[in-house]
Order: structure tokens, then C-alpha cells, then sequence
């Protein structure tokens, strides 16, 4: 606005200026008073008059020409005006769009920033809840193991109770033994029927029947001619007898006894020790 106000001021000046001008050129030309000064002013104003129209109609076209560059200034002002609001709302736009892009370049970078959180979070995560599975596994493995080594020593505690167990069975049935040996039944009969009545078993008694006739044909006073052996069940040498009973010579209850013994503890029972004679001829 200051711009258009300045122009047209120079215009208004200028056509002030002329103005002036023309009236000094007319006073230069009409002639003092005095003599002969009406025939000269007669004679001026006729030459002066197409003068003065001739100038009052080039002072409107240049007044024409003025306006015309004061509009045409006019219209250039205002389309520098439109001009310059255009860029200025093309500034403001474009910091408008670099605003936005700003703010969205710092949303991507917070979801970016949020998202690695995340992926950090979520690995973290993963990484105890693994460590926790790997603490799980040992436990279970500690455990296993704590429950192996309990049950081994339950079975081995078991087991040496068990053998406890035997040895006590087994010192139980030598006091029964030594027992019997203290007070020996009152046995009569055969040397067979003595054996199946110290025996009991039918099945036991047939083996040891088969041994004892196969070895003595049941004599309790037949001696190896070769070896020595004595006695019903052989025995070498037949005072080996003498810890079943002092008697072992003449007493078929004693032999019988002591060749019991001697199967049961060397093959289990006479059928075991009948077992092995048919293999070696021996026992």
C-alpha cells in the first residue's frame, strides 16, 4: 500500500510541474502596457491562442497517459501483492508440510524407538523364561537323581537286610541242626528207612537212595579197596564222619546224617547232589 500511495504522489507532482510551466510560457509571450502594446496583444493572443489550445490538449494526454501508467502501476502493484501473498502462502505451506513431516519423522522414530523396546522387552523375556526351562531341567535332573540314589540305598539297605535275614535263617537252622545232633531221634528200621525218615521228602530220599546205592549198595561198613572211602555215603576219609557222631563207624543214623550235611551244603540237597554224581560218577 505504501508502494501504490508513493507512485501516485509522483504523478499528482508531475502533473503539477506542467501546469505551471504552461503558465510561465503564456506570460512570457503577452506584452507589457503601453503604446502599441493592444495591437501586439491583439496580435499575440491570435498567434498564442491555437498555442495555449494546442498545450491544454497535450497536457490531457500526458494527464491520460499518467493515469494509464498509474492504473497499469496500479495493476502491477497489486499483482506483485497477490504475488507475494502467493509465496507467502506457499511458505507457510511448505513449513506447514515440513512441520508435519517433522512431526512424523519423530512418530516413526518413537515407534521405531518403541518397537526395538519391545523386541528387547520380548527377548529379554525369552531369554529368562529359557533360563528358567534350563533351572527347570536341572531340578528335575537333581531330583531324578536324589530319587536314584534313595532308591539305590533303600535297595541296598534291603539287600544287606535281606543277607542279615539269611544269616540269621541260616544260624537258625544250624542251632535247629546242632539241636537235633544234641538230641538225635530215636530211629529204628533199615538203613533205608532211617534215611527216609531223617529225609521226609519222597523226591529227596530217591536221590539220595540212588547216590547210596550206587556208592554202597546201602552197607554202612563197605570200604573203597582203591581210596578208602567209608561208610553208606563214601566218605573220604570216613573219620570225617566223626562231626555228625562218635558212632560213625557202626551207626547207619550217623552216616546218613553226615552224608545229609555234606549234600546240602556242598550241592543244596540230595537231588543236587544227585544231579552232579550223574555227570562225574562222583560226588
Amino acid at each position: 500500500m505504501t508502494r501504490t500511495l508513493s507512485r501516485r504522489h509522483i504523478l499528482i507532482t508531475g502533473a503539477s510541474t506542467t501546469a505551471v510551466a504552461a503558465a510561465a510560457t503564456l506570460a512570457l509571450v503577452v506584452p507589457q502596457s503601453g503604446p502599441g502594446s493592444t495591437a501586439a496583444a491583439a496580435a499575440s493572443s491570435a498567434t498564442a491562442a491555437p498555442a495555449t489550445g494546442l498545450s491544454a490538449e497535450t497536457a490531457q494526454q500526458d494527464a491520460a497517459a499518467r493515469d494509464a501508467a498509474g492504473a497499469a502501476a496500479n495493476r502491477s502493484e497489486h499483482r506483485a501483492d497477490l504475488a507475494a501473498g502467493a509465496a507467502q502462502r506457499s511458505a507457510a505451506a511448505k513449513a506447514a508440510a515440513a512441520h508435519r513431516a517433522h512431526l512424523a519423522a519423530v512418530a516413526n522414530e518413537k515407534a521405531r524407538s518403541e518397537a526395538r523396546a519391545a523386541q528387547r522387552a520380548a527377548a529379554a523375556k525369552a531369554t529368562a523364561a529359557h533360563r528358567a526351562h534350563l533351572a527347570a531341567v536341572a531340578n528335575q535332573k537333581a531330583a531324578a537323581r536324589k530319587a536314584a540314589a534313595r532308591k539305590a540305598a533303600a535297595a541296598h539297605r534291603a539287600h544287606l537286610a535281606a543277607k542279615a535275614n539269611a544269616r540269621a535263617a541260616a544260624a537258625r537252622a544250624a542251632a535247629r541242626r546242632t539241636a537235633r545232633a544234641a538230641q538225635p531221634p530215636v530211629l529204628s528200621g533199615s538203613p533205608q528207612q532211617i534215611a527216609q525218615q531223617m529225609i521226609g521228602s519222597s523226591a529227596q530220599f530217591a536221590c539220595f537212595s540212588h547216590i547210596v546205592s550206587h556208592e554202597s549198595s546201602w552197607n554202612p561198613y563197605a570200604v573203597n579197596a582203591g581210596s578208602g572211602a567209608y561208610g553208606l555215603v563214601q566218605a573220604l576219609p570216613g573219620s570225617k564222619m566223626a562231626s555228625a557222631g562218635s558212632d560213625w563207624r557202626t551207626n547207619p543214623a550217623t552216616q546218613i546224617k553226615w552224608g545229609l550235611d555234606y549234600m546240602n551244603s556242598r550241592y543244596g540237597s540230595p537231588c543236587g547232589a544227585w544231579n552232579f554224581w550223574q555227570s562225574h560218577h562222583w560226588y
